[in-house]
């Protein structure tokens, strides 16, 4: 019988994170640092509205776009973060997570051998979900050296007549690396001089350190050629709520809901009521929160630094990203000895790129005391490998 999987289906390996979830799950005491989920649970307020909607029976789809409200809330939250504006009847697209935004956002827009620019360490999803889409990702490394931003020359060098997009992701998973709104600047110009469409994803937009987020749409001339992608399963805690959104131009909008309508027909009723009912009312909750993932931040990053593996400041999410190349091993014998050693996990830097290697992803979603338990049974691992 012959093969039925797609070759495209084929071409794309497993995720690199899935392998080391499944091993520590089977394993006692272990001590996960792996998982980008938060590890609050979903603001009060939140669960209490979601409640309300279901013992009111509001258990049937919603329209294809999301409810109206929902959309209202996010245009009034959106223009309240970053002064823009977004029309809710047309320009916002209620998602299931940010993953299904991507995802349409992806389908709607390429032709098959359009050229994507991916800049990795990223999230493990592009570049698959690019090559999904029947487009070719066109990968651009970025370094520790340069705090892992990518620059609007190696976008522009990468460019050929094929190019269509621009994908980016910060605050960065895997690195926690924020831009800076100047070379934000130079990638917005370089979209404009080849006419590019750019897709950024903002998912960690709230969770942001000493620095302030760039909503990329806000720059001069981008809104009318960019896509944002954002959601509430980060910054929030509703992981499990599956709830995101884009946002962007009416004609882009609509393309990504054709898809959306025929694929998934409306996100969950109680999500987006929960959230739609108390989304400009959370912020203290959200704050709590953010200042807790720094706290966990500068403890995690400096017990790195401590124990010889350099790690650069991650000044955005809830991930550090330090350089284990110090202890003798490479990034994947580290994770997987230190796991079977230690038990604790962390995720071999090279699933989110080749510019990963030598760098382990260890996620600071976990509570204070865990983290300085992690890091203990580190030093023990660093005294024997370092």
């Amino acid at each position: 019988m012959r093969d039925f999987i797609a070759n495209r289906v084929h071409a794309v390996p497993p995720s690199g994170i899935r392998r080391f979830f499944d091993i520590s799950a089977t394993m006692d005491d272990v001590i996960s640092l792996g998982i980008g989920e938060p590890d609050f649970v979903t603001p009060a307020a939140v669960v209490q509205a979601g409640i309300e909607s279901l013992n009111q029976g509001r258990t049937h789809y919603t329209s294809n776009s999301g409810t109206l409200e929902l959309r209202t809330a996010i245009s009034a939250y959106l223009q309240r973060l970053y002064d823009i504006e977004y029309n809710p009847e047309h320009e916002i697209l209620i998602t299931v997570g940010v993953s299904e935004a991507l995802y349409l956002a992806l389908t709607a827009t390429l032709d098959p051998g359009d050229e994507v620019i991916v800049p990795q360490p990223s999230f493990v999803s592009y570049a698959p979900e690019v090559a999904f889409a029947n487009g070719v990702p066109v990968i651009i490394n970025t370094t520790v050296d340069n705090a892992f931003q990518v620059t609007g020359a190696d976008i522009e060098a990468a460019i050929t007549p094929k190019t269509k997009a621009i994908l980016i992701g910060y605050p960065n998973n895997p690195t926690g690396a924020v831009m800076t709104r100047e070379r934000l600047a130079e990638i917005a110009a370089v979209a404009a001089r080849h006419d590019l469409l750019v897709i950024s994803d903002e998912i960690y937009d709230r969770l942001v350190y000493g620095i302030e987020h760039t909503h990329f749409a806000n720059l001069p001339d981008m809104r009318p050629r960019t896509i944002v992608l954002g959601g509430f399963s980060k910054s929030h805690a509703m992981t499990g709520w599956r709830l995101g959104y884009a946002v962007g131009p009416e004609e882009l909008v609509a393309a990504m809901r054709k898809i959306h309508q025929y694929t998934i027909m409306s996100a969950p009723t109680a999500a987006q009521d929960a959230i739609a009912a108390t989304l400009l009312e959370i912020d203290d909750a959200v704050e709590q929160m953010r200042a807790e993932y720094d706290r966990r931040r500068r403890l995690i990053v400096s017990g790195f630094n401590e124990l010889g593996l350099d790690c650069f400041e991650p000044r955005g999410a809830f991930y550090a990203f330090p350089d284990v190349r110090a202890s003798g091993l490479d990034e994947q014998s580290f994770a997987e000895k230190l796991l079977e050693e230690e038990q604790v996990a962390v995720i071999p830097g090279t699933a989110f790129g080749q510019s990963g290697t030598g760098f382990v992803r260890a996620s600071y979603a976990t509570e204070y005391a865990q983290i300085e338990v992690a890091l203990e049974r580190m030093h023990r691992f660093m005294q024997r490998y370092g």
